[in-house]
């Protein structure tokens, strides 16, 4: 059994120093070493990070917003041929066993239809918070198998899928772009597996510390919506999402925010409509969370 080649990227904007240095070396410490580590700096020089002789630093001008900045990694990667596989890690995250990079490897070497394993992320104490649980019915976070998403925190890509369905949606810049990506695997064929032996130690933090959460979240909702969803689902997946946000938000700044990130969304061009086929609806119902949730 052939097993692939690992490339890794890694996105930073220079504000967690001492978390990607602990990250760096426990990447340092996997008992598969990667053959090419990928450190992008959005809007940082990194000149002050020091890095192995596998690691390759890109500084960037501008903040690209995450998909972006993951983009451009994993577009060198492909460019060099050097990867089969590639692994996207937080910068604030942490890899706390040495033979994740070899399962990965494994996982991938075993199932030539596997297009993205997800990663368990659990903070310093062990435990994995419900909304690090990619299903809905989330009480078991150890329970392995099939999933429609995966976190955007730690995850493996197969090259071979990206270079089938694309890369990252950079316009959405913050938020939802692991479900843009996500769909159009599943719509291609693609297996995504969510792994619990996986672990990446991540700190207990809200999505919502973000400047332009609520705005993002609402705006890129819209995107996926009209780029992926069958007509028929659009308006059903947002009025969904428009009654679990009134219920949910309970500040009016908030309100407002998501309101504002709406209308952007539909007023807004959001990238090339790609609608899923409805087999792809009917399997991820199957698999437990229909697009509409």
């Amino acid at each position: 059994m052939s097993l692939p080649r690992l490339g890794v990227v890694i996105v930073t904007m220079g504000t967690r120093p001492s978390e990607l240095g602990a990250l760096l070396a426990s990447i340092e410490k996997q008992d598969v070493p990667a053959a090419r580590v990928v450190l992008i700096g959005n809007a940082t020089p990194l000149t002050e990070v020091d890095v192995a002789a596998n690691v390759t630093k890109i500084p960037l001008d501008g903040n690209l917003g995450c998909p972006g900045g993951r983009n451009v990694g994993l577009e060198m990667l492909r460019e060099s041929g050097e990867a089969d596989v590639v692994i996207e890690l937080d910068d604030d995250g942490l890899l706390i066993t040495a033979d994740v990079f070899r399962k990965v490897q494994q996982l991938f070497a075993a199932d030539p239809r596997l297009g993205i394993i997800g990663f368990r992320v659990a903070d310093e104490h062990g435990r994995t918070e419900r909304r690090w649980v990619p299903r809905l019915r989330a009480d078991d976070p150890m329970r392995r198998g099939q999933v429609t998403a995966f976190l955007g925190g730690g995850h493996a890509f197969s090259m071979p899928m990206l270079s089938a369905i694309g890369l990252w949606a950079s316009e959405f810049f913050f938020g939802h772009e692991e479900s843009d990506l996500a769909w159009r695997a599943l719509d291609a064929g693609w297996t995504i597996l969510y792994e619990p032996d996986l672990v990446l130690q991540h700190p207990k933090t809200s999505p919502a510390r973000h400047a332009g959460y609520y705005r993002f979240t609402a705006r890129n909702r819209v995107w996926l919506a009209r780029r992926r969803l069958p007509a028929l689902l659009v308006p059903v997946y947002l009025g969904v999402w428009i009654l679990l946000t009134m219920a949910l938000i309970r500040t009016l700044t908030g309100l407002k925010a998501w309101w504002s990130g709406f209308l952007e969304g539909v007023r807004k061009p959001c990238g090339p409509r790609q609608p899923m086929k409805w087999r792809t609806v009917w399997r991820m119902t199957r698999l437990g969370r229909p697009p509409i949730l």
